[in-house]
């Protein structure tokens, strides 16, 4: 089984968008998936409960007061972890990932908090000892902005590899209203943004 956490401290970076993106790709392959909700909110959980009957399985896992044991003959468990992650959780989440996958945001608040975060992952045996794949998004971009300039700058400073961009689109909302995910939508629109997910979804393929 392949395990993806997807983790930041800075609560509203993306963190169930890039999950449940992740768990309705892996779905769509074939893959036995489930997605394991860790915050409180439960967005991920509540996510599925609008997914049409039609669209690829996802089971659903309540991680939000303690971390459980995935099912038995799981091919991908996706974790959407609590967004106030303590160091405990840092160590306990990622002992059962094999990959982190950390979205971040335009803007110096966001980067901070990453940048504090990253230092939490760096202290981590299994990531310092490269045992842990961890992977930098970009996320809700707008081209030509400053703040995106300035991410690029920041980017370059964190010692992590920046495997995608992905563009702010008020078409996430959308598919996110239907349980769905631009990788799932047919339309032109949603294939040119699911075109900047490849790089990511190859990465994890690799890990496999």
């Amino acid at each position: 089984m392949l395990s993806v956490l997807v983790g930041n401290i800075k609560g509203g970076c993306g963190k169930t968008t890039i999950a449940t993106h992740l768990a309705s790709s892996f779905a769509a392959m074939g893959l036995k998936t489930a997605i394991a909700d860790c915050d409180r909110q439960r967005s991920s959980l509540n996510w599925l409960k609008r997914r049409a009957e039609s669209a690829p399985l996802i089971a659903g896992l309540d991680w939000s007061k303690d971390l459980g044991e995935p099912p038995k003959g799981l091919d991908r468990l996706v974790i959407d972890a609590p967004a106030a992650m303590h160091h405990d959780d840092v160590e306990d989440l990622i002992g059962i990932a094999d990959a982190v996958v950390v979205p971040v945001l335009p803007g110096a608040f966001d980067q901070d908090a990453t940048a504090h975060f990253l230092k939490k992952l760096s202290g981590v045996k299994a990531v310092r000892k490269n045992k842990r794949s961890v992977a930098i998004i970009g996320n809700r971009l707008r081209l030509g902005a400053k703040a995106t300039e300035q991410l690029d700058v920041f980017f370059s400073s964190l010692g992590f590899p920046v495997v995608a961009r992905l563009r702010d689109s008020q078409i996430y909302p959308s598919v996110a209203a239907l349980g769905s995910s631009v990788l799932e939508a047919k339309d032109r629109r949603a294939r040119d943004y699911a075109a900047e997910w490849a790089p990511l979804l190859e990465l994890l393929a690799r890990l496999d």
